[in-house]
């Protein structure tokens, strides 16, 4: 009897986004031009483009382990270099606005 063969599936970048914003989930974006920023956050939006629009994201600065609130914001998709799913974050972690 001849092996099986497992069908490999193509799945879409745009998708993997889509999957994050029907979930609700909390994701991690790793950025282009600055490896050691990172945003994470609930994605609420996005276009063809990859743009997002990101609800309660933290900026985190890997370097000096610090966590800022920045709200609401829209990130540009030729910034992103990877999403993750975003561990839970813990309160006393975050830094509201402005506080350094």
């Amino acid at each position: 009897m001849p092996p099986k063969r497992v069908k490999k599936v193509m799945t879409l970048p745009i998708n993997v986004i889509f999957s994050h914003l029907q979930k609700k989930s909390r994701v991690r974006l790793w950025l282009y031009e600055d490896s050691r920023l990172q945003i994470e956050g609930q994605i609420i939006g996005f276009d063809e483009y990859m743009n997002m629009v990101m609800d309660d994201a933290v900026e985190i600065d890997s370097k000096k382990n610090v966590r800022q609130e920045v709200g609401r914001i829209l990130l540009k998709g030729d910034a992103v270099t990877m999403i993750q799913e975003a561990q839970p974050v813990r309160p006393a972690e975050v830094q509201p606005s402005g506080e350094q």
